[in-house]
């Protein structure tokens, strides 16, 4: 458990710099990232490189007992080098280029861009690979952020076609596998497939599938590329990345597996205003953040990260780029930040040390104010960093280890927004909402890719996944768990079909049902829901949203399982068959809540009802205990001298963190 903090050395005067180390270690900061928009001062003109600068902010940095983490720069490639090879510019649906200005101006296809980026990787890393300070890399910043991840380029179009040549080896099978017989789309040869872009109507949904899955391969193939040149002058450093909350554009389990260590970006506040959230919802926690947010990206992160996951900017004050930027909550910068240590972070880091005056991120706090004053979020952060001491001296065991897994695929998300079939059918949001009914329950939650090991589970939830692997039934049955799956989950093949024996597809030798129609929902229309079991069976049980799957059992309407609630209209709404459990919508969150705390007890794993304000997260020995809301929280049942920190009344954005002896 460390403190890191975002440092820009180039945009202030070098005066500055020995004041800004010392004050940083001195608040407890251990350490530093730099230079990942540095590179038109690395190399101003092409071919000459100006490390002067760089040499002594390291050197000062260093000579202050702080780490750094050194980053590529290459989010942000320069004037010159634009101009010089234009065919960089990512080009949009519209056919335009992406022009120079801002930043994440490149397409991760450009070929004249994979080698620039190799050439000043390289520089980077032969400088600065084995200087003493230099502890960490991070690759690049944020990939496919403002929408960056697809590029229409000629570039990429050529690599396309390459891409499904190696998938499907003939265009024969690519036109079986995709169905093109439809409305005529056959094709004679690979180079006659163009990016699925600017069609009449829409275009083909496995062709669309197949651009996503090669635009999300190109970002893996790019990172790989700087971590392999990293690896190679800077051996035994640990590489991170530093990815996005909640974001879904590339397959973020790949560009992983070549990482150390996977970082995330956290603002919650920002993220509260640009998400899918009702107003009414974005009004109560407008200055705090979702109490359910933060936990869902770190524990997406913390599942596929090799050494302890990283928050590398955390939100310290108000942002700059929401629709309305608030301020938090005093209090709030030291929940997350402790929230993040929670849920096993090893390191958080504060963007930025000061507000910067100038430019696109002028209205973005730091821990200090323009004119150098120490701000609200850097108060807090001192506080963190003195009270980490204590938690360290008493966490002896700091590993986790969930009884309840959560399924998570990036490759759902893009069928949904392809194939939607209703307009508001989100699987993030989805996801997430299965998430936060297992925290209301005070559940500990790995969230984990579809192909994960899954034994030693208890209970594992699987929001709506269209395709499944053909193995996953069998891993499921063979981990003992029980299983609770969302509707339209082996809905689609991997091509985009439906499958041969209608859905569940490749799981019915383990649920026995077929669905045998679908409807969407419009917003304003619910479903009664009916619990069977219920002797005071009343419409207030539930309702239903979004969407329904028909069921009827796999040989007809003879029912192979036990059908838990039924829609007003008699049709199954909850069944189960064994240790499966399949939702055919998507339930109220109340109704979410009970379901799930009643299938965990029948998995034997022990639920505590928590409300909406206050989350609970253990990690070895210890217990913590966050407090979202606006009333005091008393804990019971805790000894007096088995807190770490706090007490047994935890005020209202305060934290607590005692000894459980679990």
């Amino acid at each position: 458990m460390r403190l890191g903090v975002c440092y820009y050395p180039e945009h202030w005067p070098e005066s500055m710099w020995e004041d800004d180390a010392r004050r940083m270690k001195a608040l407890g900061i251990e350490q530093v990232r730099i230079a990942e928009f540095a590179w038109s001062r690395m190399e101003p003109t092409p071919g000459e490189y100006d490390w002067g600068w760089l040499d002594r902010a390291i050197d000062v940095l260093g000579a202050a007992g702080l780490q750094v983490v050194m980053c590529t720069p290459t989010a942000t490639p320069p004037k010159w080098l634009i101009d010089r090879h234009p065919d960089i510019l990512p080009i949009g649906a519209d056919g335009r280029p992406r022009a120079f200005g801002s930043r994440r101006h490149y397409d991760f296809s450009s070929p004249s861009y994979f080698t620039a980026s190799q050439r000043i990787c390289t520089a980077v890393a032969e400088r600065y690979g084995k200087h003493p300070a230099v502890a960490y890399w991070q690759t690049d910043n944020e990939f496919g952020c403002h929408h960056t991840v697809v590029s229409y380029s000629p570039a990429a179009v050529g690599r396309f076609r390459e891409w499904l040549k190696a998938r499907y080896q003939t265009i024969d099978a690519l036109n079986r596998a995709w169905g093109t017989v439809f409305w005529s789309m056959e094709y004679r040869s690979f180079d006659e497939i163009d990016a699925p872009v600017a069609t009449v109507t829409e275009a083909h949904p496995s062709h669309r599938l197949d651009y996503r899955r090669f635009a999300s391969d190109e970002v893996a193939r790019y990172n790989r590329m700087q971590v392999e040149i990293i690896r190679a002058h800077s051996p035994g450093r640990p590489v991170a990345h530093n990815f996005m909350q909640l974001f879904t554009e590339f397959d973020h389990y790949k560009v992983a597996a070549d990482l150390d260590i996977a970082a995330w970006d956290s603002y919650p506040l920002g993220a509260l205003e640009e998400q899918w959230f009702a107003p009414d919802v974005k009004a109560r926690w407008l200055r705090s953040g979702h109490p359910d947010f933060a936990s869902f990206n770190h524990d997406v992160y913390r599942g596929m990260s090799k050494l302890p996951f990283w928050v590398m900017e955390q939100q310290p004050g108000p942002v700059n780029w929401a629709q309305w930027n608030p301020a938090p909550l005093p209090g709030m910068v030291r929940l997350w930040s402790w929230e993040a240590f929670a849920h096993g972070a090893g390191c958080v880091s504060y963007f930025r040390w000061r507000q910067a005056p100038f430019a696109q991120e002028q209205m973005h706090a730091g821990l200090n104010t323009p004119d150098n004053r120490l701000d609200v979020g850097g108060n807090e952060a001192a506080q963190v960093a003195d009270e980490i001491r204590a938690v360290l001296a008493a966490n002896a065991n700091a590993a986790i280890r969930s009884k309840v897994a959560l399924v998570y695929d990036y490759e759902a998300k893009w069928l949904f927004e392809i194939h939607p079939q209703g307009a508001d059918f989100h699987y993030p949001r989805f996801a997430f909402e299965y998430y936060s009914a297992l925290r209301t329950l005070g559940l500990d939650v790995d969230i984990v890719p579809v192909d994960a090991a899954l034994d030693g589970y208890r209970l594992i939830v699987v929001p709506p996944l269209p395709v499944v692997p053909a193995d996953f039934a069998a891993r499921l049955a063979s981990s003992g768990a029980q299983v609770v799956l969302g509707p339209r989950t082996g809905s689609k093949t991997a091509d985009v079909q439906i499958p041969a024996n209608l859905p569940p597809g490749a799981l019915a030798s383990v649920l026995p049902l077929r669905v045998w129609r679908v409807e969407s929902m419009r917003p304003n229309v619910t479903e009664a829901v009916l619990l069977v079991d219920n002797q005071d069976v009343t419409p207030e049980d539930g309702v239903a949203r979004h969407w329904r799957d028909f069921i009827e059992g796999d040989g007809g309407p003879a029912a192979l399982f036990d059908v838990r609630a039924r829609f007003a209209d008699g049709h199954p709404a909850y069944v189960k068959s064994g240790k499966f459990h399949y939702l055919a919508s998507l339930f109220d969150d109340a109704l979410t809540v009970g379901l799930f705390a009643r299938i965990a007890e029948e998995a034997s794993v022990e639920t505590t009802s928590l409300g909406d304000t206050v989350r609970f997260s253990r990690r070895g020995a210890l217990t913590y205990v966050l407090n979202y809301g606006d009333q005091t929280y008393t804990l019971a049942d805790v000894a007096d001298d088995a807190f770490v920190i706090g007490s047994h009344a935890i005020e209202p954005q305060g934290v607590a963190v005692y000894r459980s002896g679990k």
